[in-house]
């Protein structure tokens, strides 16, 4: 049996006026999606607990199996496990964004224009990062370079209980209303001033700004945990397999549960990621022997942080022309039986640009157990919910892996 999970990050979202009353998986052009719809289980599943923040770290690791109430210790832990980073015990771990400010006057007074420095290339963030790392690092704290505007700082005998603000949350506020909270936490927001002073006129952000692109004039630290445990999938599920993603923080999750994490070339986890090497690298993991698939498609989620509402619909399309019609091809071709799970695991909705909770519709197919054709079956928010409902996205896993 092979088992491929397919995880278009934050593509469910709310009815639109824009839209006539509909939602961007409503009007997206996803015909091979749909097909597989009409004859799978069509439901709906509570991915985020009641009263956790809808993060991608609690979300796909909910998706994935696991209880994030139990396992999640932090997002940053988990994407330095896959950047490679060393942590101790009694290391703490702090995702540190690059973000474009903008206004004038002191840095309290300025506001968040972007939470991504306008998808800044993983080449131009590694600059920025490593000239943190030369003046603001050492002793205590280091900051390490990761995948476009996702970096991290790793703080030894650090701690965990700062107030910290995801800054895709807070977009268009000033910054002075969100600034670290807790004891100590006077220190995160010296590394957070001084970074701007030593950005905003660094050469890499002058020429961004000289092609009217977002620059990454300051870092934004949050996101904090302690190194993560978790179970082993194979242990758990009784399958080895492989995820394929851009970002750290599901190759992480992947690799702390024992699943090897495929780089592919040319993701950046933008709409310009480059799907067709996700599809192949999927089909690559299969052909070698596993079991399993976890394919993680960032794009729906950029888009609707930067309020894209055409970009949204259209990384629907890209994410079902380019990945799952392949992969589904392959499926259908390579001898076993297989199952097939499509969930984001959290909404995005466009309108507010930032991450809800709210139940997002997943589709199920086995091959084995094709379902009556439905016409009234498609992979969308409405469709979803009339049908079956799940409370948790790891009793959705254990339903896909043994039911």
């Amino acid at each position: 049996m092979k088992y491929l999970i397919l995880v278009p990050d934050g593509c469910a979202d709310r009815p639109m006026q824009a839209l006539n009353g509909k939602t961007p998986l409503d009007v997206a052009d996803m015909k091979n999606i749909n097909a597989i719809a009409r004859i799978s289980e069509v439901g709906s599943v509570k991915t985020i607990p009641d009263g956790m923040t809808p993060g991608s770290d609690a979300a796909n690791l909910s998706v994935m199996g696991f209880d994030p109430a139990v396992y999640l210790t932090g997002r940053s832990p988990l994407e330095a496990v896959s950047m490679g980073i060393d942590m101790s015990d009694t290391d703490v771990a702090f995702r540190t964004n690059l973000v474009t400010l903008e206004g004038v006057g002191a840095y309290e007074d300025l506001i968040i224009k972007d939470h991504s420095a306008g998808d800044i290339p993983s080449e131009e963030g590694r600059v920025l990062i490593e000239l943190i790392e030369e003046r603001l690092g050492g002793g205590a704290v280091h900051f390490y370079p990761g995948v476009s505007y996702r970096h991290a700082m790793i703080a030894d005998h650090g701690k965990t209980h700062y107030a910290l603000t995801p800054p895709h949350d807070i977009l268009t506020r000033r910054v002075g209303d969100y600034l670290p909270r807790g004891e100590g936490a006077e220190e995160i927001e010296r590394l957070m001033r001084e970074s701007y002073e030593i950005l905003k006129d660094h050469p890499v952000n002058l020429r961004r700004v000289s092609k009217g692109q977002n620059p990454g004039n300051s870092i934004w630290i949050w996101g904090q945990g302690k190194k993560p445990m978790l179970p082993s999938f194979y242990e758990k599920y009784g399958v080895r397999g492989s995820v394929v993603a851009a970002v750290d923080l599901i190759k992480g999750i992947g690799l702390c549960a024992g699943l090897d994490a495929r780089e592919i070339p040319g993701a950046t986890g933008t709409l310009l990621t480059n799907f067709g090497a996700k599809a192949s690298g999927a089909i690559d993991e299969f052909r070698s022997g596993k079991d399993f698939v976890y394919i993680h498609v960032e794009a729906p989620d950029e888009c609707g942080h930067q309020g894209d509402l055409t970009g949204k619909i259209e990384s629907m399309r890209l994410i079902d022309e380019k990945i799952f019609a392949p992969v589904l091809s392959y499926l259908k071709t390579c001898g076993e039986p297989y199952r097939v799970l499509l969930a984001p695991d959290h909404r995005t909705p466009t309108e507010i640009r930032t991450h809800s909770s709210e139940p997002v519709p997943y589709v199920f197919f086995d091959s084995e157990n094709p379902l009556p054709p439905s016409d009234e079956k498609a992979f969308s928010e409405a469709a979803g919910e009339p049908g079956p409902y799940f409370d948790s996205g790891f009793a959705l896993a254990a339903h896909f892996f043994g039911g």
